[in-house]
C-alpha cells in the first residue's frame, strides 16, 4: 500500500511538473508571438501618425508593436536580413525591387500626400510659385543657393534624386549641398537653423512648422506626389517573421476604420489632412 502510495505521488509530481514546464514555455512564447517589428519611414513617425494608429491597434488586436523609424531604404534593408515583419514606405521604385527580390509580399497602397521644396522667407534662389520642381531645384543650384539633402536612402531622398537628373545636375561635392544623414524632423531642424532649402514631405513639415520659420515655396507638380505602402515580410524567406501579426497590422491599415482615422488625421491641428487614405485606389487615380 505504502508502495502504491509513493509511486502515486511521483507519478502526480511529474504531471504536475510538466504542466509547469508546458505553463512556462507558453508564458514565454507568448511574447513572441504578440510582438510586431514595424520597420518605417521617419515621417509617419515625425508627423505623429503612428502615435494615433498604433495604440488603437493594440487595443483592438493585443499585438504590441515595436516601431522603427528609418528611411524607407533602410527600412527595406531590414526587411531584406529579416529584422521585420511588416514596413510601410514610400519609394515606389525600390519597393518593386524589394517584391521582385522575393522579400515582401502583399504589397498595398496605404495613403499619399505630397513632397514640397521649402526654404526661407528671403528664398535666395528665387524659387517660390515654380510650378516644376526640377526646375526650381536647377535654380537654387545656379544660385548656389544652400540646399540640405537627408541622403539617407530615405523614400525622401530617392525622390530628391531623381528630381536632381530631371533637373541634369549633380549637387554631390558642392559646397551649397549639405548632406545630412539624418531623418526627415532633423533634416528640417537643420534646414531651419541654417536658413537652406530642402525637400519634404508634407506632413511632417505641417507636424513640425511653428517651430522651423521656413516657407513652402514650390508645391503642387505631379512629380512631387509621395506615395505609401504596406509590405509584409516574406516568412518563407525568414521563418521566423511574425507572419500573422504582419497580416494583422497590415489588414489594419487598409481596413475601413483606420483609413477614416488617416482621412482626418491633422485637419483640427492644421485645417487640412496630413494623409490622404487610399486603400484599393489605383495609383494612376491619385492627386485627381
Amino acid at each position: 500500500m505504502k508502495m502504491f502510495k509513493k509511486s502515486k505521488i511521483i507519478v502526480t509530481l511529474i504531471i504536475a511538473a510538466l504542466f509547469f514546464a508546458v505553463g512556462t514555455a507558453n508564458v514565454f512564447a507568448a511574447p513572441q508571438q504578440k510582438n510586431i517589428i514595424l520597420a518605417t519611414t521617419t515621417s509617419t513617425q515625425d508627423s505623429g501618425l503612428l502615435d494615433e494608429l498604433i495604440p488603437v491597434f493594440e487595443k483592438e488586436t493585443g499585438y504590441f508593436v515595436k516601431t522603427i523609424a528609418v528611411g524607407s531604404g533602410q527600412a527595406m534593408t531590414m526587411g531584406q536580413k529579416g529584422e521585420a515583419d511588416v514596413l510601410l514606405v514610400h519609394s515606389p521604385d525600390a519597393e518593386k525591387k524589394f517584391i521582385d527580390a522575393g522579400y515582401g509580399v502583399n504589397r498595398r497602397l496605404v495613403m499619399h500626400n505630397d513632397f514640397i521644396v521649402i526654404g526661407p522667407g528671403t528664398d535666395p534662389a528665387k524659387i517660390k510659385g515654380i510650378k516644376s520642381s526640377a526646375e526650381a531645384l536647377k535654380l537654387i543650384a545656379h544660385a548656389n543657393a544652400l540646399f540640405l539633402s537627408r541622403s539617407d536612402k530615405s523614400g525622401t531622398h530617392a525622390k530628391e534624386m531623381k528630381l536632381w537628373k530631371q533637373a541634369g545636375i549633380n549637387p554631390a561635392g558642392q559646397k551649397w549641398y549639405q548632406e545630412t544623414g539624418l531623418g526627415m524632423g532633423q533634416t528640417l531642424s537643420v534646414a531651419a537653423e541654417k536658413k537652406g532649402y530642402t525637400l519634404a514631405d508634407r506632413g511632417t513639415y505641417l507636424a513640425l512648422k511653428k517651430n522651423l520659420g521656413l516657407d513652402i515655396l514650390v508645391e503642387g507638380d505631379a512629380a512631387l506626389l509621395n506615395i505609401y505602402h504596406v509590405i509584409e515580410v516574406n516568412s518563407a524567406k525568414w521563418p521566423k517573421v511574425n507572419a500573422e501579426g504582419a497580416k494583422a497590422f497590415a489588414d489594419f491599415l487598409v481596413s475601413q476604420g483606420t483609413q477614416a482615422i488617416i482621412k482626418t488625421f491633422g485637419v483640427d491641428k492644421f485645417g487640412s489632412p496630413l494623409f490622404f487614405p487610399d486603400a484599393g485606389k489605383k495609383i494612376e487615380d491619385l492627386g485627381k
